[in-house]
């Protein structure tokens, strides 16, 4: 049995979700809370020094990080594929899950932080606060993240790099729009784990009501691009059924608040 760490503010563990719903296979879930430090945990960070999700046991065999586990799936369980069988569009593929996770999802996380994650640590007080933010591994989601992450939680957008960080999250939005030129998905007229990839981040950036950086047609082959994604049966129930009701409502009334800074940033008129 397939068993998986996870957590539902996580867009990580979010991509292994929808490639175990995409490919049909059955998991037990172990839930981590990471807004609560459990990821800190001796017993995790037995299974993952760097104390994220998610983290996938198969039978006695643990892979960490998101993109190797879902290729270990697609090699694992080979149908249905969620790997393009031309080795082009494959190999377009990778380009967009390396993207992932050398810029986007570093972009991601100090966005997150920035717009919302800091007002919901604050809620733990001064003590859990110092504890949560001691507790990051030195190497963590990139080998500067723990003094980053406590920068962005105490500074919000006047942290050191925030301003980059979100310009480079939007640069991304515009190439998906670009690359959407040649079909309804990310490398053409197949699903696949570019798609999967990217779905936790745009999702990511709608809940925080940053959606305005594709709407109104500024992006449109985005925004068509997201309302397919949305209809597809494994969006609901393995996006936004697991994030918890309290998480949902901070980013629903954190993110937008950050709106008219973010639309600043990015140059958007007003």
């Amino acid at each position: 049995m397939l068993v998986l760490y996870h957590h539902g503010s996580s867009v990580c563990a979010a991509k292994v979700r929808l490639a175990l719903a995409e490919k049909n296979l059955p998991w037990e879930g172990r839930y981590i809370d990471i807004l609560k430090g459990e990821q800190f945990a001796p017993e995790f960070r037995k299974l993952n020094p760097k104390s994220v999700v998610p983290v996938l046991v198969d039978d006695d065999r643990v892979i960490t990080e998101s993109t190797v586990i879902n290729e270990y799936l697609q090699e694992r369980f080979p149908q249905p594929s969620i790997f393009p069988a031309d080795p082009l569009a494959r190999t377009r593929m990778r380009v967009w899950t390396k993207a992932v996770d050398e810029a986007l999802h570093p972009a991601c996380a100090a966005l997150t932080f920035i717009t919302s994650h800091r007002h919901t640590i604050a809620k733990l007080g001064p003590e859990k606060m110092k504890e949560f933010l001691d507790s990051t591994p030195t190497i963590s989601v990139t080998p500067t993240w723990k003094a980053q992450k406590r920068l962005f939680v105490e500074q919000g957008f006047d942290a050191p790099g925030a301003h980059e960080m979100i310009r480079l999250y939007d640069y991304y939005m515009r190439k998906m729009d670009e690359d959407l030129k040649d079909g309804p998905w990310m490398v053409g007229g197949m699903f696949t784990a570019a798609d999967i990839s990217l779905i936790p981040y745009v999702n990511r950036l709608d809940m925080l009501g940053l959606s305005g950086l594709w709407e109104r047609g500024r992006l449109p082959r985005l925004d068509d691009w997201w309302q397919r994604v949305k209809a597809r049966p494994s969006f609901m129930p393995q996006i936004i059924d697991w994030i918890p009701e309290s998480l949902t409502n901070d980013l629903r009334t954190y993110g937008p608040q950050s709106w008219p800074e973010v639309k600043r940033i990015v140059g958007i008129a007003a």
